[in-house]
């Protein structure tokens, strides 16, 4: 079958599922309307980057072995905001998409899983697409990027109007590849994270290096910027010394755990040069293969650290764990969770993501409680 009939058959399921999933928001806002009439006011966090096609080969192919594609929208920040709805928390989603069927259906996907999509912009050339190729055994996952000059990647600064944008709002979040999009991306988070500094908005950053995007010089000159704005900060792996120097991991992803006590010095040390920062959380791994791997958290606030779960995982998907992660800590946080509350649900959320396929961690805060409570995981 054509590639082109693919896409296009692709799109009218998506929009065909986003007709039943609207469904979602009818219960969200029956959801927000009861705790309204019962006084409980929820806590708004918004999130911000770029939305994009995802495109997967089939069945483990490589894309020069592919005659067709699986079709998928997500993107880090997206991801965030669907965990965070389905967790039951009220998240809202700034992006800009284009205004035709992609960016329709890239909007309709998230609106129709819970999340406020009222603030994000339309318009510009296209709509940002990634190749997602697979992995197996020895053979590495890998992803090709074909995003320059999406809409979001051309958008202004000052097409963020952030004193709208960010009404209401308790908590700002973004990651590492928004400002790595460009120029125009790391002004407006410059001023969005100015903004809210001046308005009580708490920053959660989520530094998430990409080595195809940007370089670790690049990256650092950014952070040194805005790291006096941030709050929340999750860094895993290479994130450590690519965006901030900070030497926390040799980089053998095979012995990431064995590194423990590296990892913690490393987040007690973002903390003593960055005070402002409050919270430091990591996912940490030992890597075998694609499917074969072991997982566990760790997080830093006031000065102690504290270790979850680990779990022996069958990787089925690997890609969004992080983003997972990220919104599992949100939520814990957003509950007020102890800390090792919070760094046990965070993984939890985050290894489940390792079961789904696709950028969006499909999951209830159910589904996380009952990995939590099943102790399917090692404690140490």
């Amino acid at each position: 079958m054509p590639i082109l009939t693919i896409l296009k058959e692709k799109q009218r399921q998506a929009i065909s599922l986003t007709k039943v999933t609207l469904l979602s928001d009818f219960v969200h806002c029956k959801r927000d309307r009861a705790q309204r009439k019962e006084g409980l006011q929820m806590t708004k966090v918004l999130t911000f980057g770029e939305m994009m096609l995802r495109l997967k080969p089939y069945d483990h192919q490589r894309i020069l072995q592919a005659s067709g594609f699986e079709a998928n929208y997500g993107g880090s920040e997206a991801n965030v905001a669907v965990s965070l709805a389905l967790l039951g928390d009220e998240a809202q989603y700034v992006t800009k998409l284009p205004d035709n069927a992609l960016g329709d259906t890239a909007r309709n996907t998230i609106r129709g899983l819970g999340v406020d999509t009222h603030k994000i912009l339309r318009g510009g050339p296209r709509l940002g697409i990634y190749f997602f190729e697979k992995g197996a055994s020895v053979r590495n996952t890998n992803v090709v990027y074909d995003r320059a000059g999406s809409s979001f990647a051309t958008a202004e600064a000052d097409e963020f109007d952030w004193a709208s944008l960010l009404k209401d709002v308790a908590y700002f979040y973004f990651s590492g590849i928004t400002p790595a999009i460009g120029k125009h991306m790391q002004t407006a988070i410059e001023s969005a994270v100015k903004y809210c500094a001046a308005h009580d908005i708490t920053v959660v950053c989520d530094m998430n290096y990409r080595g195809k995007m940007w370089s670790p010089a690049e990256a650092q000159a950014f952070f040194a910027k805005v790291m006096p704005y941030i709050t929340i900060v999750l860094a895993n792996d290479e994130d450590f010394e690519a965006t901030l120097g900070i030497k926390a991991f040799d980089g053998n992803m095979a012995t990431g755990i064995d590194q423990i006590a590296s990892f913690k010095a490393g987040m007690l040390q973002v903390m003593k040069q960055w005070p402002n920062v409050k919270t430091v959380a990591s996912v940490v791994r030992n890597i075998h293969s694609v499917e074969d791997s072991w997982w566990t958290g760790l997080l830093a606030e006031d000065g102690k650290t504290y270790q979850g779960p680990t779990f022996h995982m069958h990787v089925m998907e690997g890609v969004a764990s992080g983003d997972a992660f990220g919104a599992g800590l949100m939520h814990a946080t957003l509950h007020d969770f102890d800390a090792q509350a919070k760094i046990n649900y965070a993984i939890s959320a985050s290894v489940l993501k390792l079961t789904i396929s696709g950028d969006l961690n499909l999951i209830t805060d159910a589904d996380v409680q009952a990995v939590m409570a099943t102790g399917s995981g090692v404690d140490r």
